[in-house]
């Protein structure tokens, strides 16, 4: 099911009602791009940590937290890098947009920012 487009409120002038559909509108796409960008993250991630060890442990929105051998840190770091730059070219091709990762090494879940 397809969540609605806010309607008019009443008494809303037609211009705040269109900028309302168009700001849901956008945002519904950027939220499903970004949806669709993180699956298949997920999907290369899993297929390319299989035997090392590692494992995914979390994943909400934008954070992915894998667990992973210490002495494997380093490696898994560069599976992590290599599989968001996969999905990038997978979804959008040759484009010069890039989608930075952030990653963090800790010892502690709680650790990573």
């Amino acid at each position: 099911m397809f969540p609605e487009a806010p309607g008019p409120t009443v008494g809303a002038r037609p211009q705040a009602v269109a900028r309302a559909r168009g700001r849901f509108t956008r945002n519904f796409v950027i939220q499903a791009t970004a949806a669709e960008w993180a699956l298949v993250l997920l999907a290369l991630l899993r297929t390319d940590l299989a035997g090392t060890g590692a494992h995914l442990v979390f994943f909400q929105h934008d954070e992915v937290i894998v667990h992973a051998p210490v002495e494997q840190a380093a490696e898994v770091a560069a599976l992590i890098e290599s599989a968001g730059e996969r999905t990038r070219r997978l979804l959008f091709g040759d484009t010069p947009v890039r989608f930075p990762l952030g990653i963090s090494i800790v010892d502690c879940y709680a650790d990573a920012k």
